[in-house]
């Protein structure tokens, strides 16, 4: 198993979003929510639709501000996007003109770092996701895993501490997602990044995450901060344990709001908690 580093690398600290949209009704997405995240470590965040888990993300890799509160990634406050931070949203956003090459390196050309000094990094990515052979494809010559696999690649070229993953797989279908989760789960065991995974699904955070956290219905905190016990490297087949799947009922319950009633009719499985921050 992965050896985390105590300190928070990423620390969000009470930090609250409000929407106004140029009028007076103020929409708040996210209230006081409070959590830290060890370097290395892979955190997944589930919450209801519209919860705010993307704002969240957002708010973390320095693409939306927050209202209040503060968010610190390697010490220092989130002001902007950053170049030590990567990130892959749900659609795969590839440019339609440029080949699968191409558009792993556009972060590099976007940097104005020399191409040449990446070009192998970004070969060997496409070689390492099973694309070997498909580098001079069009996106619209590839599947849609194909497509998310391309955005994988981008999203790792220049070697980003932390890689923020806004719902990556929401659009394939379930054999494909299948095959990107174990995929993602091969690569993160490779290159340890820390990562924040946006998702709706409860078996793909229980199989991918070191810990889950929960989010509450808008205005949204968190409500449940669990640490995953199944050791490194996973297989596949933990997803058909007992254990496995009473993690995911009591996140179901958590997610639902019925914690309460569902805690009379079943035992609470054996699991590991932290505590929470603020």
């Amino acid at each position: 198993m992965p050896v985390f580093a105590q300190e928070g690398y990423v620390e969000v600290a009470e930090v609250c979003k409000v929407y106004r949209n140029g009028t007076r009704e103020a929409v708040e997405a996210v209230s006081s929510l409070s959590f830290a995240v060890p370097r290395g470590q892979f955190v997944a965040v589930l919450g209801p639709s519209g919860c705010g888990k993307s704002t969240l993300l957002m708010m973390v890799g320095g693409l939306e501000p927050v209202t209040a509160g503060r968010i610190t990634v390697d010490g220092t406050p989130m002001t902007g996007p950053r170049t030590s931070i990567g990130v892959m949203f749900q659609d795969a956003t590839l440019l339609p003109w440029k080949s699968a090459l191409d558009n792993v390196l556009f972060p590099i050309r976007v940097l104005k770092r020399p191409l040449d000094a990446y070009r192998e990094t970004a070969q060997a990515l496409l070689e390492r996701v099973g694309l070997d052979g498909f580098e001079h494809k069009k996106p619209h010559e590839l599947s849609g895993g194909m497509r998310q696999r391309v955005a994988i690649c981008r999203a790792l070229v220049y070697d980003p501490e932390l890689l923020l993953m806004d719902e990556p797989f929401s659009a394939l279908d379930a054999i494909s997602r299948d095959e990107m989760n174990e995929l993602l789960l091969d690569l993160w065991q490779q290159y340890t990044k820390t990562a924040l995974f946006v998702t709706h699904s409860i078996r793909e955070a229980v199989f991918l995450a070191d810990r889950v956290l929960v989010m509450t219905r808008r205005p949204a905190t968190i409500v449940e901060d669990l640490a995953v016990p199944f050791p490194r490297p996973r297989a596949v087949t933990i997803g058909e344990t007992r254990q496995f799947n009473e993690i995911c009922g009591h996140l179901r319950e958590c997610i639902e709001g019925n914690r309460d009633r569902e805690r009379t009719r079943r035992p609470k499985p054996d699991l590991v908690r932290r505590e929470l921050v603020g």
